[in-house]
């Protein structure tokens, strides 16, 4: 490839994914809406609505968030009573998150959200199934840090 083709913005992977990820989460905005949630929220209480109790840290680990974003997020979902923060009796550095009964009630509602979106991506079972291995995939690059 030629040099001067290298930076030509349909040659790029970055830009396809980048535009993907606006355009999904947009899609999600008027289902999220009914619940009160933004895509972040959503996808912060479905850790929580699988495992119940995690660490602020292990949270941010799992959802690839900084702590900058991440405070703000458990901030506004504790405001909404969905769920509840407080430091670790065995360690005080942790920070520890739990589901209220409401955030745990709101689960029931949340169901309804993935056949939604479902409904709105133009993917055969089998290609979002290998769209959703190659993201993952993605995911595990090696980083320098």
């Amino acid at each position: 490839m030629k040099q001067e083709d290298m930076l030509k913005l349909d040659r790029q992977l970055c830009f396809p994914l980048y535009a993907a990820s606006r355009k999904v989460i947009n899609k999600y905005r008027p289902f999220l809406k009914p619940l009160g949630l933004t895509y972040t929220q959503y996808i912060s209480l479905m850790v929580l609505w699988e495992h119940h109790r995690v660490s602020a840290k292990d949270l941010g680990q799992v959802l690839h968030l900084d702590s900058g974003t991440l405070t703000p997020l458990l901030k506004g979902l504790e405001k909404k009573g969905l769920i509840t923060r407080h430091r670790s009796d065995q360690d005080e550095r942790l920070l520890i998150i739990e589901l209220t009964p409401e955030g745990e009630a709101l689960k029931e509602k949340a169901a309804k959200v993935p056949p939604q979106m479902a409904a709105c991506v133009r993917l055969e079972p089998e290609e979002a199934a290998e769209l959703h291995r190659l993201l993952y995939k993605l995911m595990d690059m090696p980083t320098l840090e």
